[in-house]
Formats: structure tokens, C-alpha cells, sequence
């Protein structure tokens, strides 16, 4: 058993047991901060996943907590366009496919071939839309009050992955229909490569704006109303638990 979660400061991949009372009081923390950490998340079956640019953690429903740090690409990488995109992408599903991250080796090869067929993983049962919730709740600076349930932030996101894949399948089937090279056996897996790296450039130039994004994101919106349910307050507090963890040490590195 690692150290106590939320009381110290865990290394990458440190296994720890949820202290509520510390995790109350980080959320009251980020309801004060003047400037919140861009967040994102994946639930899962046992448990949700939240991430920042620097750190991620993962709050089990069996009240236990993981917590480790991103990778962190070179400058210049970051600064090509497409294989930027990638590098994020790449980034932020880390806290899955890592050794000691949350996803199983079974379940790395599924969520592999979901990352291609990008439907699959929009399908995913465990998607439950606590996570969202949760990241809503720090914007609205409504932590504290979602955790006692008199606040309930949307369960609906312009970040969400399913967003994602509903704008990566018109990018993927359009890139394979204008594909100028003559087909070989590696053309789809290329094909899908650059239909990745072209959404994410597309991803981020309407995450930039908002009113475009809620009319770009408009199917991937209304399939968020498949793939989420309303969560219960106990599912909210396992998110806003791997929440708070993460806005500890994005507070103590401000």
C-alpha cells in the first residue's frame, strides 16, 4: 500500500487510499483559485481518469487513487503542424497505455483499435459523464457545492472524446477517398495516421472558439446524449476525487 492519496506528494504511478476530508478541502481551493488548469478526462468501468497538461490521476470506486505525471514532448515537435496534434493525442491517453497506468494489457489492444474505428470507443459502456461533470464543476467554481449534490454541472462537454470521433469519421472517410497514392496494404493504417493528426488541427482550432465549436460539435453533442447517463452523486465524487488530486499538484507547482 502506497502513502496516504492527497495527503503527500505521490510519485508516478504511487497507489494510495482517498482521504475525503483532504479532497473537500482541495475542491474549496479550486473553488477560490483565481486561474483553473485546463482539464480533461475518460471514465472508466472501475473508476475515472482526470488529466492536465503536466499530471493525471485515477480515482478507483474502491476509494483508491493513482497518480502520475504526463510526458512531456519537445518545443519543436509541438510547433509542426499535425505531428503536433499527435503529440497530444498521444499525451493524453498516457495514463492508459503507461505500465503502471489504468488500463489492462487486454485492454490496451482494445482501446488501440478503438483510437482507429473511433465509434468503438464512443460506444465504450463506461462512459457515464461524471468526468464531465466534474471538469464543469472547477469552471463554474462549483466543486464544493457539486460534492454535496446541490450543484449539478452538465454532463455534456465541446471536450468530450466522443466529440472526437464524431468529427474524425467525415476527416477519415473523406481521406480515403481522396487519397492520391495508389492502395497498398499500409494505405488505411496511413490513411487513419493523418485523419488522426488532421482532426486534432481541426480539434483545437474550434475548441478555440466556442460558438463554432457548439455548431461544429453539434453531432458529436448529440451522441454524448447515447454514450452518457446521468451520474449519481457517488460517481461524481469518485471524479471530482481524481479532480482534486490533480489540482493539488498543479497548485503546489504554481
Amino acid at each position: 500500500m502506497g502513502r496516504l492519496a492527497l495527503a503527500g506528494r505521490p510519485l508516478s504511478g504511487d497507489h494510495g487510499q482517498v482521504d475525503q476530508a483532504a479532497a473537500l478541502a482541495l475542491l474549496e481551493q479550486g473553488d477560490l483559485a483565481p486561474r483553473a488548469p485546463r482539464l480533461g478526462g475518460m471514465a472508466r468501468a472501475e473508476g475515472v481518469v482526470i488529466v492536465s497538461e503536466r499530471f493525471w490521476a485515477f480515482a478507483g470506486t474502491d476509494g483508491s487513487l493513482r497518480e502520475g505525471t504526463m510526458p512531456s514532448a519537445p518545443n519543436s515537435l509541438r510547433a509542426i503542424p499535425l505531428a503536433r496534434g499527435l503529440v497530444r493525442l498521444s499525451a493524453s491517453l498516457s495514463p492508459l497505455f503507461r505500465r503502471q497506468g489504468v488500463a489492462r494489457k487486454r485492454e490496451r489492444i482494445f482501446l488501440l483499435a478503438a483510437i482507429v474505428t473511433p465509434l468503438a470507443l464512443a460506444f465504450a459502456p463506461s462512459w457515464i459523464g461524471a468526468e464531465h461533470r466534474a471538469i464543469a464543476a472547477l469552471e463554474q467554481r462549483r466543486l464544493r457545492e457539486t460534492w454535496h449534490g446541490a450543484a449539478s454541472p452538465s454532463r455534456f462537454s465541446l471536450r468530450c472524446g466522443t466529440n472526437f470521433a464524431a468529427l474524425m469519421m467525415p476527416v477519415a472517410v473523406l481521406g480515403g477517398h481522396v487519397w492520391p497514392l495508389p492502395a497498398t496494404a499500409f494505405t488505411p493504417v496511413v490513411v487513419s495516421v493523418l485523419a488522426l493528426a488532421l482532426t486534432m488541427e481541426l480539434w483545437q482550432l474550434v475548441q478555440s472558439v466556442p460558438r463554432l465549436a457548439r455548431v461544429v460539435l453539434l453531432p458529436g453533442l448529440g451522441l454524448q446524449r447515447l454514450t452518457t447517463r446521468e451520474p449519481r452523486l457517488d460517481e461524481t465524487r469518485v471524479a471530482l476525487t481524481a479532480l482534486a488530486a490533480v489540482l493539488r499538484r498543479e497548485l503546489s507547482h504554481a
